[in-house]
């Protein structure tokens, strides 16, 4: 019997005699029915042991002393752990809220209109996306708190005693995460929007349909994916922000609830929190692939190319103009405030608008003084270690979960998942409390306050970035080309390495680089588990703010965004050249 795939291996129309023949050239091992569980179960531990084991070492130790008082305590009225989870939740959905507008607002007009300045806004609406978390706040507190630029300067210019339009506390968290989040709607609507046929919009007009009735009962129900999509993201990562309430001044949200009792040392309660807000993503993230899941959201149209309507009117093709001008501004502002502050001297920058002393002293700082160098190093090392094994784990449970038939396999889809849906302070408190320990996955050893954590952390964190694009790529490849491989004498290692893996090295590449980049930026979870050998480029530039070191800070920021922006155009690049080329040698080397 040959590996199980989809479709069968053994068509209908092959003799015994040629099904023995094939099951002798692919091997014993890979030909008999035990196959899928001898390349599952060592995948499945790996998810046991780093995903599900510590989330279950997180709850024992939130139940440890006390037996459970800790929940007790969680839940009273008026304690500081329910102001937190209720505060978590409440910023969570009004980000989901605020981008969702945003979003699907931008990508309807980039879509569906012609306008001046349209082409310029389309090139840069994605550079929010591009800014690691802790940069993109710092940005945004440079720009907009009571000691921005922006507040600053309306005060020059008005003449008042306080700051004018500075934003903090929640109103700060919000205005940063809805600037850096909506591009996940945008997205998401922008690729339902390019998809979709104007013709039934046409004809819903036709009928006497109103623009707002066309908007309630044809786009939005046609964007329901895609603003689940989106709503799941956004969810996910404000539910996971610990930057934007960390700069504004927010304490009694659960991630700085879960740091502030990690740093005192009250691991049960640090659990407690963490556990809860595991919980919390989880369901929100069922409870979203449900409401997805309810109905279909197919149409039945023959699919016309969709087409943009071109602003006619004086008076709209000048507002749209202004508008464009405005929009370039507002999304080029937080990286231009990074590389002003770049140059700018260390102590110099107080009650000024902008920093009055620039100086290139601080690059020439971090490339020349190793122990400012180190910081670079670390995080490419670490995100470099745990991107290896991201791949090697994120295509074997992608092509397992795709490509073979057997008992539990939604169970190892569901692993990863959980992988995706945990917050990163909670990730970093379930290492903290299954490795603080020897055990059999740490062969051993402590793994807290060494080097492995680290890449560990990111290899959880990231992991369903590879496996989601491979999988995306394997759901576009025909079985049957490893299937020809096979029949033609390959083994299965040999026709899986030469055809499959070929055929999805884009999916593959794209996934490995978007892990890569998350990881040079991560935050979250390193501040929980760093040391100071293993300090990455996110955790230094934290610590620069806290010395006030803030040229040194937006230097490191910088280098960490152009490193980035390296990182997406090879990509992008690699993705379009390998795409073709890979098709093309493993079609001609099965056939």
């Amino acid at each position: 019997m040959s590996v199980q795939t989809e479709p069968d291996a053994v068509t209908a129309a092959e003799t015994p005699a040629a099904a023995s023949a094939r099951r002798l050239r692919s091997g014993a091992v890979t030909g008999s029915r035990w196959f899928p569980y001898i390349l599952v179960l060592p995948l499945a531990l790996v998810l046991w042991g780093y995903i599900v084991q510590p989330m279950l070492a997180t709850f024992s130790e939130s139940v440890a002393e006390n037996a459970g008082d800790n929940y007790a305590g969680f839940f009273s009225a008026g304690g500081v752990a329910r102001q937190s989870l209720i505060n978590s939740i409440l910023i969570s959905v009004a980000s989901v809220v605020l981008c969702g507008v945003v979003g699907v607002a931008m990508a309807f007009l980039l879509r569906r209109f012609q306008f001046p300045g349209r082409g310029l806004i389309e090139a840069i609406i994605l550079v929010p996306a591009a800014l690691p978390p802790l940069i993109g706040a710092i940005s945004f507190q440079l720009l907009y708190s009571e000691t921005g630029i922006l507040p600053r300067a309306l005060q020059r210019l008005f003449g008042t005693e306080e700051p004018v339009l500075a934003v903090s506390g929640i109103a700060g968290v919000l205005v940063v995460h809805t600037f850096t989040m909506y591009p996940f709607f945008y997205l998401a609507a922008s690729a339902a929007l390019r998809g979709l046929d104007p013709s039934i919009e046409e004809a819903a007009y036709n009928l006497g349909a109103s623009r707002l009735r066309v908007w309630r009962t044809v786009l939005l129900p046609m964007l329901t994916p895609a603003m689940v999509s989106g709503a799941l993201l956004v969810f996910m990562t404000s539910l996971a922000s610990y930057t934007a309430p960390l700069l504004f001044g927010v304490d009694q949200t659960m991630t700085m609830q879960i740091y502030i009792n990690r740093t005192n040392g009250d691991m049960p309660l640090a659990s407690t929190y963490a556990s809860v807000l595991g919980v919390v993503s989880i369901l929100f993230l069922l409870a979203m692939r449900w409401y997805e899941g309810r109905r279909s959201y197919r149409s039945q149209s023959k699919g016309i190319a969709s087409h943009r309507r071109e602003v006619t009117n004086p008076l709209g093709r000048w507002l749209a103009m202004l508008g464009s001008l405005l929009g370039v501004a507002v999304l080029l502002a937080p990286v231009a405030t990074i590389a002003l502050v770049a140059f700018s001297r260390d102590g110099s920058w107080t009650t000024q608008v902008i920093p009055s002393e620039y100086t290139t002293e601080n690059f020439r700082t971090i490339f020349n003084d190793p122990r400012a160098f180190e910081p670079i190093m670390n995080s490419v090392t670490i995100s470099a270690v745990a991107t290896a094994g991201i791949i090697v784990v994120g295509v074997l449970i992608a092509y397992a979960v795709r490509r073979l038939r057997f008992v539990g396999r939604s169970l190892l889809d569901i692993g990863v998942m959980l992988a995706w849906a945990l917050p990163g302070t909670v990730v970093a408190i379930n290492l903290i409390a299954a490795f603080s320990t020897g055990n059999a996955f740490s062969f051993g050893q402590v793994l807290v306050a060494t080097f492995w954590i680290m890449p560990l952390a990111y290899f959880v964190r990231f992991l369903p970035m590879v496996f989601r694009s491979t999988s995306a790529a394997l759901a576009q490849t025909d079985p049957a080309l490893e299937e020809a491989a096979r029949n033609l004498g390959a083994s299965w290692p040999r026709a899986f390495l030469t055809v499959t893996v070929r055929l999805v090295l884009p999916g593959v590449v794209a996934g490995a680089l978007l892990a890569f980049v998350h990881g040079v930026g991560e935050f979250v979870a390193s501040v929980l588990i760093y040391t100071s050998q293993t300090e990455p480029i996110s955790v230094a530039i934290n610590n620069s703010m806290y010395r006030f070191e803030m040229g040194t800070a937006a230097a490191y920021g910088m280098l960490q965004v152009v490193l980035i922006f390296v990182v997406m155009l090879v990509s992008g690049r690699l993705e379009n050249g390998r795409s073709s080329r890979s098709a093309r040698e493993a079609t001609q080397w099965a056939g």
